[in-house]
């Protein structure tokens, strides 16, 4: 029977464990990042809540986040177009 040598043999087996513990690691990451992303939606539910629950009590505001100030937003108005006399609607 042929075989590779001792030396190749030792070679790919370390190759080989480096891989596996590169996969391992990957899969220890991907978890780490499921339950990171889980975290994250937990988070923006309760972040939408509490702008629910300010804008309520301020209305439409942008909140300085170092000192507590808000500026309210400013809706903008919108301008319905003036037709001229003896013109149409426009579809």
């Amino acid at each position: 029977m042929s075989k590779i040598t001792d030396e190749q043999l030792s070679k790919v087996q370390n190759q080989q464990k480096e891989l596996n513990v590169i996969i391992n690691d990957i899969g220890v990451l991907e978890a780490q990042k499921h339950g990171l992303l889980h975290q994250l939606g937990s988070i923006n539910q309760e972040v939408d809540a509490f702008k629910t629950e300010l804008e309520a009590q301020y209305g439409a505001v942008n909140i300085n986040i170092q000192d507590g100030t808000y500026t309210k937003i400013e809706e903008p108005v919108i301008e319905k177009p003036v037709l001229e006399e003896g013109v149409g609607n426009p579809l």
